[in-house]
């Protein structure tokens, strides 16, 4: 009986040992996540917004988007990240492939700082400075400062939780099942890598399966024999990320996500096969430069992603060819660059560069034509599709009024005759109207999403109103570009016409959608969005008239 009791009383405290280490994992994983997402974002804030500027100008060749790939993970603290960006930025035309690839690399590279900085082990010093931190935050108003405590928060945030992870996995070394795996792992590497990339697919997080790796290494819980295979099934598991971003998306946006997996895949076959030599070589690293087992892991990470960029480097023309070939297909890419705006020009002939400004303005308002057509087949279909086109064309827009607008204030620094001053003020005014009508088209996106989300039914008549009042402004809008274009006064004056239709229909369709809410066939929910669609609509025909009223020389 004495026994019996014995034997439950250590069950008891077995279970309860279970309990606190899977909590304290857990928790600390949470945490240890909440840290690297929250520096991130700190990071990312004291930078502005200039991740995509680094990533436009910077991927000019294939070393430089390494570079850029490199500073933009190291400011967003997270390889996914900088890849979700890079797929949309391929997925929108903003850079090519080739240029993808390059930051794809870089961005391998850029996460292995994480890495480094656990391996320096402040962990005893995590809770002081996760305080400073919190003082940053909630005593000071300045956003600098606050942008800066949210850095010390998380990198605070981040040891604490390693060390909450790390107390968790001590009992490990009883369990014999985990000996024995890691034992297994040894021996078969490949189980290893296996290993590495589903607990990274699962936390989506490599920084945090590697940070966890560095602890059982740290511990002793794990030889390097088995944690190089893992490190590298870590660097596998992190392209999933990647991969999740791009379906849905642009041929383009898939090609870039497989290109990383590819990547990493051939990266780790080249380490298995040389897997002995690298092993000895990490060993002899810890011994010569005296590193802590941590820091032993972060050394093998940045070396395995250094050398397989300086490996695959010279090959990134046949790496976009492999993915074009498992990934046939062309794709309609908006092209977010302008194309026109040499500043050359501007030195030649203020005559020259405002033509070229012109194209960009025209290209402008075709993008905003096309962005309000899929705006209009959005609320038709409820395609997500559509909704993503119209909001790649709205950032397409704001991206050419800032650099239109920027071309034409060197122009005005220029010496211009009268007739090119009335240009120039006539082209400044059409990029803000255009850029106001691409606004109104984001509104009207988000009103579909938001009657999708909240389920709000619209009748049949109501749906055909809404129909009938979207071909009328997307081809007033179409009118006034090409008026534009062609200096057509006739279209300009059939502009301002249309645009009194467009007014009085939307006062005929309020009428009529409160008499269908008083009916009681539409709810008050239905009538919020009707109405505010219908008001979009007449904003962005009030902004074609604008244009057309340029062509005509109404303008002040």
């Amino acid at each position: 009986m004495f026994v019996d009791k014995r034997r439950n009383e250590e069950l008891e405290i077995l279970e309860l040992d279970i309990q606190k280490m899977i909590f304290e994992f857990i928790g600390g994983l949470g945490i240890f996540l909440f840290g690297i997402k929250y520096m991130g974002d700190g990071l990312q804030r004291s930078a502005g917004d200039k991740l995509r500027d680094i990533l436009d100008k910077f991927t000019t060749n294939p070393l430089m988007g390494v570079l850029a790939g490199v500073i933009v993970t190291v400011l967003i603290q997270s390889s996914s990240g900088t890849t979700v960006i890079t797929v949309g930025l391929v997925s929108a035309g903003f850079m090519s492939l080739r240029q993808a690839i390059g930051v794809i690399m870089g961005a391998n590279i850029g996460t292995t700082v994480t890495a480094f900085i656990i391996g320096i082990k402040v962990s005893d010093y995590a809770l002081p400075i996760i305080a400073v931190g919190a003082i940053l935050l909630f005593f000071f108003k300045n956003k600098r400062i606050h942008n800066i405590g949210q850095i010390v928060f998380g990198f605070g945030a981040l040891f604490f939780g390693l060390e909450l992870m790390g107390d968790g996995m001590k009992p490990l070394r009883t369990l014999e099942a985990f000996h024995d795996l890691t034992v297994s792992m040894s021996t078969n590497p490949l189980l290893g890598v296996v290993v590495g990339t589903l607990f990274t697919v699962i936390v989506q997080s490599s920084s945090a399966t590697i940070g966890i790796l560095q602890e059982l290494f740290g511990q002793g819980l794990i030889d390097i024999n088995a944690a190089l295979p893992v490190l590298f099934g870590d660097n596998i598991g992190t392209t999933i990320t990647a991969v999740l971003a791009s379906i849905g998306a642009s041929i383009a946006a898939r090609r870039a996500a497989l290109t990383h997996v590819i990547f990493n895949l051939i990266g780790t076959t080249i380490f298995l096969i040389f897997l002995p030599i690298f092993t000895s070589f990490m060993l002899y690293l810890q011994g010569a430069l005296n590193l802590n087992p941590e820091m032993t892991i972060a050394f093998a990470h940045g070396t395995f992603n250094f050398t397989n960029t300086l490996i695959q480097l010279p090959f990134i023309g046949f790496l976009a060819f492999i993915v074009t070939k498992l990934i046939p297909g062309e794709d309609s890419v908006i092209e977010y660059k302008t194309k026109h705006l040499d500043p050359i020009f501007i030195e030649q002939s203020s005559s020259i560069a405002l033509g070229q400004a012109k194209e960009e303005v025209l290209r402008m308002g075709q993008f905003a034509t096309i962005g309000l057509e899929a705006a209009r087949d959005y609320q038709a279909t409820y395609s997500q599709k559509n909704a993503d086109t119209a909001m790649q064309l709205e950032d397409a827009i704001n991206n050419l009024d800032r650099k239109i607008t920027d071309y034409l204030i060197l122009i005005s620094r220029s010496e211009m005759s009268p007739t090119e001053s009335e240009e120039h003020s006539m082209l400044m005014d059409t990029v803000r109207d255009i850029e106001r009508i691409g606004d109104h088209i984001e509104n009207v996106v988000e009103l579909v999403g938001y009657q999708l989300t909240n389920k709000v039914k619209l009748t049949d008549s109501a749906k055909k109103d809404l129909e009938d009042m979207f071909e009328l402004t997307i081809q007033t809008l179409k009118d006034s570009v090409t008026a534009l274009d062609d200096k057509d006064t006739a279209l300009a004056s059939k502009v301002l016409k249309s645009e009194e239709q467009i007014d009085k229909m939307e006062r005929t369709l309020r009428k009529k959608h409160i008499m269908r809410i008083n009916e009681g066939s539409c709810t008050g929910s239905a009538g919020i969005v009707f109405v505010d669609i219908i008001s979009n609509l007449e904003r962005i025909g009030d902004h074609s008239v604008n244009i057309a009223e340029a062509v005509l020389g109404y303008r002040d």
